[in-house]
């Protein structure tokens, strides 16, 4: 079932987006070649514990997953796309790092994520990232009241297809609130004109995920969480949590 949330809840949501927002800035500032994964996840439970937020990863297990997720961040590195579960590996550099992060404050959840380098960036690097952000960014635009779920999903992937792209089909956004995951799913392609209509107080997380190697396979590393690239190549993730107002989308994870 979809909510629609009050401006009240939106305003709390914001909070909620502040704190998630300020753990992904201090792990990007704290990623550095020989900082360990597990390091970083320190980094993201003590701006949430300070901030007084909760982690909604912590502990989730989905039905595909075979244990509760371990920690407060998903953080991925090269062929890693999503769920990246943060172990001892030592970051080098030119690595590419997908981090994803979510907070709850009084009741209301937060998500988002980013991609960045470790150090000195591949050029390819660069290009892929920069896409995968035009395409949130495209995402966000195209969610305004009275269009449709499909109106985003076509917009990002537009942006990742014209790239030459790979795009995940099974992994996308979705709908958030009081749980991190709630009605609508927020696929990262589909047809325009489309799905659920877009009403003011709809709250939705809009993250797209490209890969590289313009293919869109991909598996589950050993550890059930990870999902890996088949070709090997890169992988870029962005997200925001996104509110639909009368007023035009309102980015709740913002800095």
């Amino acid at each position: 079932m979809v909510e629609i949330k009050t401006d009240g809840a939106l305003d709390a949501m914001r909070v909620a987006g502040r704190v998630v927002a300020d753990a992904l800035e201090a792990v990007r500032g704290a990623a550095a070649p020989g900082m360990r994964l597990v390091e970083l996840d320190e980094v993201a439970r003590t701006v949430l514990r300070e901030a007084g937020a909760t982690s909604p990863f912590l502990g989730y297990r989905p039905s595909f997953a075979p244990t509760p997720f371990p920690a407060v961040l998903c953080i991925s590195v090269n062929d890693a796309i999503v769920h990246g579960v943060p172990d001892t590996y030592r970051l080098r550099d030119g690595d590419l790092v997908s981090a994803d992060c979510g907070a709850v404050v009084d009741g209301w959840a937060g998500d988002a994520a980013l991609s960045f380098c470790v150090g000195t960036a591949r050029p390819e690097d660069r290009r892929l990232m920069d896409t995968t952000r035009r395409a949130l960014e495209a995402g966000i635009a195209a969610a305004v009241v009275g269009a449709r779920i499909g109106d985003i999903s076509h917009a990002i992937g537009s942006v990742g297809r014209a790239a030459g792209y790979g795009i995940p089909a099974d992994f996308g956004g979705h709908g958030i609130g009081r749980r991190m995951h709630e009605d609508p799913p927020v696929p990262n392609e589909g047809r325009p004109g489309r799905g659920f209509v877009l009403r003011h107080g709809l709250v939705i997380a809009i993250e797209p995920m490209f890969l590289a190697g313009g293919g869109d396979d991909y598996y589950a590393a050993p550890d059930g969480w990870t999902l890996r690239t088949t070709d090997g190549s890169r992988a870029a993730h962005f997200e925001h949590t996104v509110a639909i107002t009368d007023d035009g989308p309102r980015v709740l994870t913002l800095p």
